[in-house]
């Protein structure tokens, strides 16, 4: 639910294993080199942990907040493992910097099941999918994982072989070398390259990142119940007249029987408000415009893809702090009334404007507000129509979104 522009690939994306197996090939590729040590070659599997050597160290990068300018953030700061590796504040964006007192500009995502997401393309009907990130700039995980060390909102290191060295002074030094080779810090930009791959097979390799445990996995294999307000949910979220949810949030096993990921790699505008929160937001003239920048560039010219974010997986989304790319909401239940009630009620949502007129889409430049989701299911409404679902029907999709959180315990 949170984030599609209104058209769908005509054809159902390829077998999601062969999708991952070709993003791990075109990182490893990235990454060059052959032989041992390197990222081209296969590196032993730690018989402790049951990850290669490389996703072993990724592991001891990730929680490392020495890798960081100011010394107190890691990437687990942001993307708690205890919090399904996502943020475990309700802040709107966390804060970083040298100081960790300079505040981003979108939430933090959850880093879970993302090990089976494609690169961006355009499907053959010029719906664009994949990547990661909520603009799907990064083609894959390593790609990802560098821009954190560097943003001067986040890690906040000066370069490269800034962060090239602090690892250099860690305690897992010596295993660094062991695995990418006695002279990797001599060259910073194959090192960087090779922290970032770590970081990447630790995301692909370890299974808390993708454990598919929650109750509603184990309903799918017969080895749990829903009680009755959850099944009421599941059926209200698959309802294309109703939540209409599983349109972007595919909740059914795929061709191969693989569990859902409850998303389909699309994005979506969805007029989320404006958050004033954000510091950012205070220049009148700041708008976060995903897709078409202000941090992607190459599709600065789409301006009907201006507002659009990536569509994300539903699981883990009751454990969520905040919500949608800047953050607007905190509860979970009032971020599926606004899908619901959105164009019914858009005063609960939007302020007023200087005519005495609700500011509807007030995140977006008034001439990019003519290309949010107004076509689809639920979002197809009008002042003075009866929204699609009832505040019980809403009640019951939330139930069912409980579902979606892993580590169940049957009973």
């Amino acid at each position: 639910m949170e984030n599609n522009i209104t058209t769908r690939p005509s054809a159902p994306l390829p077998a999601l294993s062969r999708l991952a197996a070709a993003t791990l090939a075109l990182a490893l590729a990235a990454c060059g080199g052959s032989g041992a040590g390197t990222p081209g070659a296969t590196t032993p599997v730690d018989p402790v942990s049951k990850l290669s050597q490389a996703a072993t160290l990724g592991e001891k990068i990730f929680s490392d907040a020495s890798l960081s300018a100011s010394g107190k953030q890691s990437c687990a700061s942001c993307h708690n493992p205890a919090n399904a590796h996502a943020q475990s504040d309700s802040l709107a964006v966390q804060l970083g910097g040298p100081n960790g007192d300079v505040q981003g500009f979108r939430a933090s995502p959850s880093l879970r099941y993302l090990d089976l997401n494609p690169a961006f393309f355009f499907a053959k009907d010029g719906t664009p999918t994949g990547g990661i990130n909520r603009d799907g700039r990064a083609a894959s995980l390593a790609e990802q994982a560098a821009r954190p060390f560097l943003a001067p909102h986040e890690m906040a290191n000066a370069s490269k072989a800034d962060v090239v060295a602090r690892v250099k002074s860690t305690a897992y030094a010596g295993q660094f070398r062991a695995v990418f080779g006695a002279a990797i810090f001599d060259n910073p930009e194959q090192a960087f390259g090779r922290i970032t791959f770590a970081l990447q097979q630790y995301q692909k390799e370890d299974p808390a990142f993708h454990p598919y445990d929650s109750k509603y996995d184990l309903f799918l294999a017969g080895k749990a119940k829903l009680d009755e307000a959850e099944l009421r949910g599941l059926a209200l979220f698959n309802n294309p007249t109703k939540g209409n949810c599983a349109a972007c949030h595919t909740s059914t096993r795929g061709a191969d029987g693989a569990p859902p990921l409850f998303t389909d790699f699309s994005f979506d505008n969805l007029g989320v408000p404006r958050n004033p929160r954000i510091a950012a937001t205070l220049d009148p003239a700041y708008f976060d415009l995903g897709l078409c920048g202000p941090d992607r560039t190459d599709l600065a010219d789409r301006a009907d893809l201006c507002g659009a974010f990536k569509v994300p997986t539903l699981r883990n989304v009751a454990t969520r702090k905040v919500f949608f790319h800047n953050g607007a909401f905190t509860d979970l239940t009032e971020v599926t009334r606004f899908y619901v009630r959105r164009d019914t009620h858009p005063e609960e949502w939007y302020p007023l404007g200087a005519d005495g007129q609700v500011d509807k889409f007030n995140d977006l430049p008034p001439q990019y507000r003519r290309y949010v989701n107004v076509a689809e299911v639920p979002y197809n409404r009008q002042p003075g129509m009866a929204p699609a679902m009832s505040e019980s029907e809403i009640g019951d999709v939330v139930k069912f979104l409980g579902t979606l959180t892993d580590g169940y315990t049957a009973h």
